[in-house]
């Protein structure tokens, strides 16, 4: 972890891509020609941020707040279609003083947030509620499967979505403490084959282990042809 520079140090770096890019850029683009040019191992690229929640690494992540300061110091903006740019009366500039960047939004934040408590960033420690618009679909996703709707909710998504996927006569048969379901129904393939599957859906924040994968296949025998596992997070195994 120590080997991926602090958001703040991507700042600089990050606006010299969006130079080289031309203006402007897709956050793939940025990510790309950012580690390009910094020319990070592949050690580093590979860090996870928070592997229970999402897919991110901690390099993106990273670079996620750089755009956020970025943008709230008025050098950035972006598009509803993710397109990152800068700023028209931005563009004569050479070069960002990054201890400048951080210490006026930090400042902004102080004056915006009053009645709150500020979390300052040391450059390693970040606030883990990234703005709305920097989150990454899987962990706004994941935070509403876990934190925000209730079991009778998931179980109807559940069922929706075994539909949506070709199955019939879906049937839960179960349901476990952490919100999650059991059941069983037919998958249908292509209108020529069906298989009795049961299956089980957990809802809870913790990786999946491989004991519980073991459970779970002891249940099938003798029950069914095939079986079906989901989890809104990822396996441990």
């Amino acid at each position: 972890m120590n080997q991926v520079p602090t958001y703040d140090l991507l700042i600089n770096p990050l606006f010299q891509a969006l130079k080289q890019l031309g203006g402007s850029g897709s956050i793939e683009e940025i990510y790309e020609k950012v580690t390009e040019n910094l020319k990070f191992p592949e050690e580093v690229l590979n860090v996870p941020h928070n592997p229970e929640k999402s897919n991110q690494t901690e390099v993106e992540y990273r670079l996620a707040w750089a755009r956020t300061y970025l943008k709230k110091y008025g050098v950035l903006e972006n598009s509803s279609r993710g397109v990152w740019a800068i700023a028209p009366d931005k563009r004569h500039i050479e070069k960002i003083d990054h201890k400048e960047v951080a210490r006026a939004v930090r400042e902004m934040d102080r004056k915006e947030r009053p009645n709150r408590k500020s979390k300052e960033t040391d450059g390693n420690s970040i606030d883990e509620e990234l703005p709305e618009e920097v989150r990454t679909w899987r962990e706004q996703l994941h935070h509403i499967l876990t934190q925000e709707i209730d079991s009778s909710a998931f179980e109807r998504l559940v069922k929706r979505l075994l539909r949506e996927s070709g199955f019939v006569q879906v049937e839960v048969t179960g349901r476990s403490g952490d919100g999650g379901i059991d059941g069983k129904g037919i998958a249908r393939i292509n209108g020529l084959l069906s298989f009795h599957v049961i299956f089980q859906c957990k809802k809870y924040q913790g990786a999946v282990s491989s004991s519980d994968i073991r459970d779970f296949r002891g249940a099938m025998v003798g029950r069914a042809d095939k079986g079906l596992f989901v989890g809104v997070t990822q396996l441990g195994l």
